[in-house]
């Protein structure tokens, strides 16, 4: 798709080049010295210049150049036939002139003749798979949600963020906030990828007790620094003006790791009031690493945990380590160690397992054995699920919703990424053992604007329920309660009028639920549709491969982490999701899905004997 830049208002002038004339626009001189380098010197320059991008084609370096050191060439996939979609590159600097310096792109490309400035950038909706509820960036990719922090009545939620493009590279930490989980407000990305590397992720606290100097309440946001030159390092920054702006830490790193480990990243700093000290949880390839600070700045390895737990193999990233009441009894509390892997999902992937345990200020030592796995979602678009940071007894965390085996080419351009939704944190025990559940925080119901009702329904067959929301635009909540009786197996279709569906079932025979989304609509990502991309593990580089049946596929959960013969499913379908929570998220279930046009009826049914259909409520959402 190509846009039309008319509505950025550009001026047309002749420029000239070296080793090529050409006719350009406005107040832009290229200068080309082969393919190697190119020169724009932009003259009377606006607030952007307006990068055309082909995601097919491989990288190109953008710099704004000013003759510092710590000029920056930001990775961009300049148009080389055709563009697929633009980017704005940030240039006015109050001069009367700029500098931008291309590398590796042709003389011949495309994007020469597609270059333009402007002050402004059109970030209104052109995806149609762009979720009409769940946090999204406005343009370009976003994966792991950064430095959750609450401070002064918002939340804050940062990302690992590309400007510049719909694809993984470049990271920054993008921003917004929200008042009540719900509603976010866009803000100007916060860090910025810098010479010590890209900014992974990381963590941010309010300083209460202003450890670090930089003033009481001041915000202190720790991410890994991450590069080929610099490896992979710990970093911190801060900020005086409620998170929207950052300083980073003259002294950065303030950790590397003490044996040259390539795989150290994603810091989650937290107090812990025993040792009246900062703690840091950093991942170090298949281990979790402890370490202590009084002064944010400085800090102490204590002890590591993880070889060899959990499900194998795996590469343990983005950890969070929080406490929590076991059965709401604050007289019985268990610290619980978040771990994203990659690979590792029961379903092929990356996914979110957790281990709970005691901590006595050193060491983590978990209740289960070492091949226990427990999932914290049991879908396949559910992954670096981190918390928020000074909710007091809440415990928020926020998923990021996808999947590394695929994210790099579903079947969006504008934007690529979203979050979940937010879900509150709790423990239970069922048969002896403690679990986690994650369900959806209450602030959804805000997003609910009008309810259909059902009668309650007894089948051993089939009922379909057509046109279950009015002016659907495909966001809306399915609630009821299943007694499957004597069935074998009951659940229902998410359907729409070509036949396009997700499949959701409680199978009695083998104890399951179930979600299919084989007939969901767009199931394939590989060679048939385009070409497909598989993310590193040092989610750096690229490689061409063919994963057709990644998506299109089933994901069960256990239904022994339920109670009684009933299960309340509670079921949140947006223009590219569905999300179940089963008992008050004793199951969740997270799942993309691209169906061709939304879906709108439901068809009930009841297979090897009868079932129960009960407090069955449609709500229609929206913002």
């Amino acid at each position: 798709m190509k846009n039309n830049l008319s509505k950025f208002g550009l001026g047309i002038l002749a420029v000239t080049t070296i080793a090529a004339c050409q006719q350009q626009k406005s107040n832009i001189n290229i200068e080309h010295y082969g393919d190697t380098l190119t020169v724009l010197k932009i003259t009377n320059p606006e607030k952007y210049l307006i990068l055309p991008v082909q995601e097919s084609c491989n990288e190109g370096k953008v710099m704004l150049y000013t003759g510092n050191p710590a000029d920056m060439a930001m990775d961009v996939r300049l148009a080389i036939d055709s563009t697929d979609y633009y980017v704005p590159f940030k240039i006015s600097e109050g001069t009367d002139e700029v500098i931008v310096k291309v590398r590796n792109v042709p003389a011949d490309a495309f994007c020469w003749k597609d270059l333009n400035v402007s002050d402004t950038f059109e970030v209104k909706n052109t995806d149609y798979y762009r979720p009409l509820y769940h946090h999204t960036p406005l343009y370009g990719w976003m994966n792991d949600a950064n430095g959750l922090v609450y401070k002064d009545g918002e939340y804050h939620l940062y990302f690992q963020y590309n400007p510049y493009g719909s694809k993984w590279g470049n990271m920054h930490w993008g921003h917004s906030v929200s008042k009540d989980l719900v509603h976010w407000e866009h803000l100007a990305p916060a860090i910025a990828r810098d010479t010590l590397g890209h900014i992974f992720s990381g963590s941010t606290v309010v300083d209460k007790f202003n450890s670090a100097g930089y003033g009481k309440d001041a915000i202190i946001a720790f991410y890994t620094s991450a590069s080929d030159e610099h490896g992979q390092i710990q970093c911190m920054a801060y900020s005086l003006d409620n998170g929207r702006t950052y300083t980073k830490y003259e002294k950065n790193p303030i950790l590397t790791p003490f044996d040259g480990l390539k795989d150290f990243r994603d810091p989650k700093v937290f107090w812990y009031e025993p040792s009246q000290k900062w703690y840091m949880i950093v991942s170090a390839d298949k281990n979790m690493r402890f370490y202590s600070s009084e002064n944010l700045k400085d800090w102490t390895y204590l002890s590591q945990f993880g070889e060899g737990y959990g499900v194998q193999p795996n590469q343990f990233e983005c950890p969070d380590f929080i406490q929590l009441p076991v059965d709401g009894d604050k007289n019985n509390m268990k610290w619980v160690m978040i771990v994203n892997i990659n690979p590792g999902c029961m379903f092929g992937g990356s996914a979110t397992e957790y281990f709970i345990g005691e901590f006595d200020g050193k060491e983590f030592k978990c209740d289960n054995d070492k091949q226990v796995s427990k999932w914290l979602d049991f879908g396949k678009d559910h992954y670096a699920t981190v918390c928020f940071s000074n909710t007091g007894d809440r415990i928020i965390a926020v998923p990021w919703m996808s999947n590394w085996q695929y994210a790099n080419v579903t079947p969006i351009r504008q934007h690529r990424g979203a979050n979940a939704l937010p879900r509150e944190l709790s423990l239970y025990t069922k048969d002896g053992e403690i679990y986690m559940a994650a369900n959806a925080v209450k602030e959804t119901e805000a997003l609910r604007k009008e309810t259909k009702s059902f009668d309650n329904i007894s089948l051993n067959g089939e009922k379909v329920v057509n046109d279950i929301v009015s002016n659907n635009e495909g966001a809306f909540e399915i609630e009821m309660d299943i007694t499957p009786n004597n069935a074998q197996t009951a659940g229902f279709d998410i359907m729409n009028s070509k036949g396009e569906k997700v499949k959701i079932y409680l199978d009695m025979q083998s104890k399951r639920i179930i979600m299919d989304r084989t007939e969901s609509g767009l199931t394939e990502f590989g060679e048939k549709a385009e070409p497909h991309f598989k993310e590193n593990h040092d989610r750096r580089k690229t490689e061409s491969v063919n994963y057709i049946n990644d998506f299109a596929l089933g994901t069960w959960a256990p239904l022994s982490l339920c109670e009684g013969k009933t299960y309340h499913l509670d079921i949140f379908v947006d223009k590219c999701s569905v999300e179940i929570f089963v008992d008050g998220g004793r199951i969740a279930m997270t799942n993309l899905v691209f169906p061709t046009e939304v879906y709108n009826s439901l068809r009930l049914y009841s297979e090897g004997g009868e079932a129960e259909f009960t407090n069955v409520n449609i709500h229609k959402l929206g913002l």
